[in-house]
């Protein structure tokens, strides 16, 4: 049951993705949520970088997630290309930050370190697995008086920093959608906070980093609830208050399943190459876990944020359909984007690939008909690179090849002597035509279609010949006539 309200204080939110590869979809799902909460309560929505890991950094990725962020119009006031007064915004230029902070646990005994080796842990891993016990650290360092710690120190010997975690009692923390969530603390492992090569790990980054930037609000996926109790331990460690959480239900495939890229796509890259668009991505992202207040499923992402309530969110895992995203997608191609700027996304998700003038023509015939931009080059091709080499069975269709020429000989001389190339006066030739031949106008114009337009499926039949003109046309369907000779 949901407990979180509205802010009536300007909130402070954050995004926090790793540049260890493509940026995920669901990192935007998580942002437009924090986005729209900051904004609703005129505050502040910041992205900061968790670069720590170091064997899984992807060269190039923080500026993929730059991109992904703008592309969507998830602008952040603060993050590192942007600058803001918590710099710096990367986790790895904080070192500093995080070793202060882990002196002042170890000085107050709320941390210790740990001088196990690797082959001594996987040992222990080993031993408790077989005796079926819950794994964890066996707090054999903690118990080491300081005078052997130091000795150890002084020895050269490599160590981490574990955080003291309460040996009984109970942690819990409020969700926001959930309610009270307890945690037994004898199920909490002393986790490491600073690595040995001086690096954080990410629960202590994770806290200081909210901490030190003033985030009052943790917007974050469910699958970090189990995270939430060694977070809310270390601020208290730390003597710091904690900001509220809210855990937002994971997206879902078709089968319930967490969303993976075995199954659906998950690279944002992927999804603008694919030709959707950014708003209509924003739009179905704001369907998952939430409805709009008058149940509206189109909507801009200014009105999300405009109805946003972030106790209407729910906790079910909402399934991510590509179809429906498609359907989306389409919606907005087809109805919410004019022509002028369909023409504009056309030429720039092409990067000039197709002449701007015919692309202007096209427009009003394919803009109803696609559904994702990457579709465009299945309607226009024939109009900018002409014909494919036509195969008889498409040409003929359910007649037989001297048929469907003996079609084809009509067309051609009607399209030869036709006073006007205007698409109504062509229709109603080819009407005429039709019914002389005593044969339905669909039927004897189907192999006069794939003739002109090299393919079953294309912008209609006449607006494409006024625009491929009188004698590309007749070469077309003399191309075609040859082909059923």
């Amino acid at each position: 049951m949901a407990t979180i309200t509205m802010p009536t204080t300007p909130a402070r939110t954050r995004i926090a993705p790793s540049p260890t590869g493509d940026p995920h979809v669901g990192t935007a799902y998580i942002a437009l949520f924090n986005k729209a909460l900051a904004v609703r309560s005129k505050g502040q929505f910041l992205l900061r970088i968790e670069d720590t890991d170091r064997e899984r950094y992807v060269e190039g990725s923080e500026k993929m997630i730059f991109e992904a962020l703008r592309w969507l119009s998830l602008d952040y006031d603060e993050g590192p290309d942007v600058g803001g007064p918590h710099a710096p915004y990367r986790q790895s230029e904080r070192s500093a930050i995080y070793k202060k902070a882990v002196d002042d646990l170890l000085s107050r005994k709320q941390a210790y370190r740990c001088f196990c080796t690797a082959a001594r842990l996987e040992q222990m891993r080993s031993d408790m697995k077989a005796r079926k016990e819950q794994p964890g650290y066996d707090r054999t360092c903690r118990k080491l008086s300081e005078d052997d710690a130091r000795a150890k120190l002084a020895e050269g010997v490599a160590c981490v920093v574990r955080l003291a975690v309460p040996l009984e009692g109970q942690t819990a923390f409020e969700d926001g959608l959930r309610g009270k969530t307890v945690f037994e603390n004898r199920t909490i492992d002393d986790q490491v906070l600073l690595k040995s090569d001086g690096l954080p790990k990410y629960h202590l980054a994770n806290v200081v980093d909210d901490h030190e930037m003033r985030i009052t609000h943790v917007i974050r996926a469910e699958e970090w609830i189990t995270s939430t109790p060694k977070h809310v331990l270390l601020y208290r460690a730390f003597g710091w208050e904690a900001p509220a959480f809210c855990h937002m239900p994971l997206l879902r495939n078709k089968d319930k399943s967490k969303i993976s890229k075995r199954k659906n796509p998950t690279s944002l890259i992927w999804y603008r190459d694919e030709g959707f668009l950014p708003e209509a991505l924003v739009n179905f992202l704001g369907l998952m876990g939430y409805s709009m207040s008058d149940q509206r499923e189109i909507f801009t992402k200014e009105e999300f944020i405009a109805d946003f309530d972030i106790s209407r969110v729910g906790t079910t895992g909402p399934v991510f359909d590509l179809q429906k995203l498609e359907h989306v997608n389409g919606e907005w191609i087809q109805k919410r984007i004019s022509l002028d700027d369909f023409v504009r996304r056309i030429s720039a998700h092409w990067k000039g690939k197709y002449d701007e003038a015919l692309v202007r023509k096209l427009a009003p015939l394919i803009q109803p008909r696609i559904k994702k931009l990457k579709e465009w080059s299945d309607y226009a091709d024939s109009f900018f690179f002409g014909c494919p080499d036509y195969k008889t069975e498409e040409l003929s269709g359910k007649r037989t090849p001297a048929e469907a020429a003996a079609i084809l000989d009509r067309t051609i001389a009607l399209v030869a002597g036709a006073p006007s190339f205007e698409h109504k006066a062509l229709e109603e030739a080819a009407k005429a035509a039709a019914a002389e031949a005593n044969m339905k106008p669909r039927d004897f114009l189907a192999a006069v279609f794939v003739a002109v337009t090299g393919k079953p499926v294309a912008p209609p039949l006449f607006d494409s010949m006024e625009i491929l003109g009188r004698d590309e046309t007749l070469a077309r369907l003399r191309k075609a006539r040859a082909k059923l000779a």
